[in-house]
């Protein structure tokens, strides 16, 4: 049943896209964070591996956000990795384990990325498409994506 809450069936079409190409984004994001949950080493081992654990956490909450407000949204979630793969612009972190800096650079990277993109997603709903309650939602979880990308900035200082 579509949804009659005052936006388009094309705007809301346009929305869960974005929205599917963020979960996709995500959980790409939550296997690398968890990767490296699973292969950190090294003198500092529990206070990155904890931090780790609280990112990848944060991420998988945010992964059943989006999947709902695309179903709120009338849309249906992406649901295999063959999807996400096709629809992230982030890169997966194959072979073999990094070195704790790069772990944080790529992470870092991952996050920023990720803003930008919110960014614009952010406001193609505002101005473009007019869908203020999505256009929000976003930015919410762009303010989260900034507040790990500091964290993961601070690790690097």
């Amino acid at each position: 049943m579509q949804p009659n809450i005052g936006l388009e069936k094309d705007v809301l079409k346009q929305d869960n896209v974005l929205l599917n190409d963020f979960l996709s984004d995500l959980h790409v994001l939550y296997i690398k964070t968890r990767k490296y949950h699973w292969n950190v080493a090294g003198p500092n081992f529990m206070e990155y591996h904890k931090f780790f654990e609280k990112q990848y956490k944060a991420i998988e909450a945010e992964i059943d956000e989006v999947a709902e407000r695309i179903r709120q949204l009338g849309g249906t979630p992406l649901a295999t990795m063959a999807e996400f793969i096709h629809n992230t612009s982030l890169k997966e972190d194959s072979g073999k384990p990094k070195d704790t800096a790069e772990m944080f650079k790529n992470l870092l990277a991952d996050h920023e990325q990720v803003v930008r993109e919110l960014r614009e997603d952010v406001e193609k709903c505002d101005d473009e498409l007019k869908d203020a309650g999505t256009a929000d939602f976003l930015t919410g979880l762009m303010e989260a994506h900034e507040a790990m990308a500091w964290m993961l900035r601070k690790y690097l200082s």
